[in-house]
C-alpha cells in the first residue's frame, strides 16, 4: 500500500499522504500531534483539556478529511480547527484563568516528550512575559514565532484580515519588548 502523493479536492500542496483515510489519521497525527496538542494547551493552559481538544481535532480532520479544499497548507488548517474547538470550549474564560494543572503535582512518574516541551515552554521567560500581553497579542506571537505561520495563514486560521494581523504582530512586538525591559 504505501505512501502516495494524495491531493486533496483542489489542494496546490503535494504532501504524502496515504489513501486510506485511517492511514491519513495516523499520519496527520503523527506530524501534527504535537503542534496540535501545544496550541490547545496554550489556549486552555490545561493539559487534559488540551488532550481533549488534541482528539477532537483530529476527529474532526478525520471527518473532514475529503471536503479539505487545500487552500492552505494542512497544518493551517489543524491550527485552525483546533483554534476553533478552544474557543468554542473556553468563550469567555479563555486567558482569563490560567487552571492549576494536575500533571506538575505527579513528579515520580515518566515524562513524555510533549510533556517536557509544554514544561519547557512555560519555564520560557518570553512565553511569561508574552501571557502578560492582552489575548489578542498573544495569539498572534504563539502563531508567528512558536508554529511559525504566515500572516497570510495566520489570517486564515483566526478569520481575520492580513491587515489586521500584521498590525497586532507589530504591536505584539513593542509591547513585548517594553515588558521585558520592565524587568530589566
Amino acid at each position: 500500500m504505501g505512501v502516495v502523493f494524495v491531493k486533496p479536492a483542489g489542494s496546490t500542496n503535494k504532501e504524502p499522504f496515504a489513501k486510506e483515510p485511517d492511514q491519513v489519521l495516523e499520519q496527520l497525527m503523527d506530524r501534527f500531534g504535537a503542534i496540535v496538542l501545544r496550541t490547545a494547551y496554550f489556549y486552555t493552559g490545561d493539559r487534559h483539556l488540551a488532550e481533549d481538544i488534541s482528539q477532537d481535532v483530529f476527529l474532526r480532520a478525520y471527518r473532514k478529511w475529503t471536503s479539505f479544499r487545500g487552500d492552505s497548507s494542512v497544518q493551517t488548517w489543524l491550527t485552525t480547527i483546533t483554534i476553533n474547538i478552544c474557543r468554542d470550549k473556553m468563550g469567555v474564560r479563555m486567558f482569563t484563568e490560567r487552571p492549576t494543572d494536575p500533571i506538575h503535582m505527579d513528579r515520580g512518574r515518566t515524562v513524555s516528550v510533549e510533556d517536557e516541551a509544554i514544561e519547557r515552554m512555560e519555564k520560557s521567560e518570553v512565553l511569561r512575559h508574552l501571557l502578560s500581553l492582552p489575548l489578542p497579542y498573544q495569539e498572534v506571537i504563539y502563531l508567528y514565532y512558536y508554529l511559525e505561520l504566515s500572516t497570510r495563514e495566520i489570517a486564515q486560521a483566526t478569520s481575520s484580515p492580513e491587515g489586521t494581523v500584521r498590525n497586532r504582530l507589530h504591536r505584539a512586538r513593542e509591547a513585548l519588548a517594553r515588558e521585558m525591559k520592565k524587568e530589566e
